[in-house]
């Protein structure tokens, strides 16, 4: 296990076993590396210190057997992602799932209660992709409003949210948690960190259909099917149908697809095409918004929802954090071990535990 992460945390800082070594200046060679990677010998804790801060990582990270690695996660064939990319996502990913099954141990909280349907194979249309949408709907008792918080609902259905770094082309990724001691896989969907409010929505539900949906059939494209998904889930046709009654094919006005965005938590570009996959759009009109004031829709979003709104801060990852806070207040951890798990300084979790007022107090004392 060691010397898998290892192995994960030298290509995600993009290093060679030579290059790894010259950093080190002289304390360890080339040759010991290889053998730590191949699992023949083991380091000195002083080595060990040395290799976790020199590859920027935890020596929990190093050590720890939680996680033994990352299953069905597939960077889409158009990411052009290299070699590197992969490696980073990955142990940025694998850290931050060992801190959530940390956190879940110490409260002794159960990482095994996926509510994820079992996938479909095989779906051969766009309306078998709708179908399924509005079935998950029901299973999860959603209801036809839209949804508050992608984040909150797939947490609460034991999915791992993960919100990270992830290379520039890779807007998220779908895969599940290989755990040791014969413990069931924990599902996770990662998005980046870098997009805004709506395109995060968006990739979660795409990513969410990757785990609703295995495969299509010949003729339907994988990755269309899965964008199809996204929308029939964030946006229920009927619902949509209803926020539009008495609008005829015509060119919509801006205010009013603000409003709709607004009101769904989607970008303007995904709301046209949603008003054309119900029937309320066709492609001639479709094609004229693009051409006319929604030509930069593609690069820039109009009125985006970062910084008010229902959704502004709906779309983060939350239980995590909410989880070691509550550990930290139960005495169950120290300061210094959440500030590790947060990745945050102790000064500024001990201020969010014990809130502004008790600075002020010692003032007055």
């Amino acid at each position: 296990m060691f010397g898998d992460r290892l192995r994960l945390a030298r290509k995600r800082a993009g290093l060679s076993l030579r290059a790894l070594a010259d950093r080190l200046d002289g304390r360890v060679t080339a040759q010991a590396l290889s053998k730590y990677e191949a699992g023949q010998m083991f380091p000195s804790s002083s080595v060990l210190m040395v290799l976790a801060k020199e590859l920027a990582v935890s020596i929990d990270f190093l050590m720890s057997n939680q996680v033994e690695a990352l299953a069905g996660v597939e960077f889409r064939a158009h990411s052009g992602t290299s070699a590197g990319d992969r490696a980073r996502a990955e142990a940025a990913v694998i850290d931050q799932v060992e801190r959530f099954l940390s956190i879940d141990d110490i409260l002794g909280l159960s990482s095994e209660r996926n509510q994820l349907p079992e996938p479909v194979e095989n779906v051969s249309s766009f309306d078998e992709v709708e179908r399924l949408a509005c079935e998950l709907r029901d299973e999860w008792n959603l209801g036809n409003d839209p949804i508050p918080s992608m984040v909150g609902l797939l947490e609460d259905k034991g999915v791992k949210v993960i919100g990270v770094d992830i290379p520039p082309k890779v807007s998220g990724l779908t895969g599940s948690v290989k755990r040791a001691g014969g413990l069931s896989d924990v599902p996770v969907i990662v998005v980046s960190r870098g997009y805004n409010i709506e395109r995060r929505r968006f990739t979660l539900a795409h990513e969410l259909a990757h785990c609703v949906i295995k495969s299509t059939a010949d003729g339907l494209k994988h990755e269309k099917a899965m964008d199809r998904f996204a929308a029939a889930f964030l946006i229920p046709a009927e619902h949509l149908r209803a926020e539009v009654e008495g609008a005829r094919d015509t060119v919509p006005p801006y205010k009013e697809l603000v409003r709709l965005k607004h009101t769904y938590g989607v970008a303007a570009a995904a709301m046209i095409m949603r008003l054309r996959d119900i029937g309320v759009l066709s492609d001639a009109t479709v094609a004229y918004v693009f051409q006319t004031y929604g030509r930069t829709w593609r690069t820039a979003e109009p009125e985006p929802i970062d910084g008010k709104g229902l959704f502004a801060h709906a779309e983060l990852p939350m239980r995590f954090e909410r989880l070691v806070y509550w550990a930290l207040a139960d005495r169950l951890i120290s300061s210094p071990r959440a500030a590790e798990l947060l990745q945050r300084a102790v000064s500024d979790v001990e201020l969010a535990v014990r809130g502004p007022a008790v600075g002020d107090a010692h003032n007055y004392q």
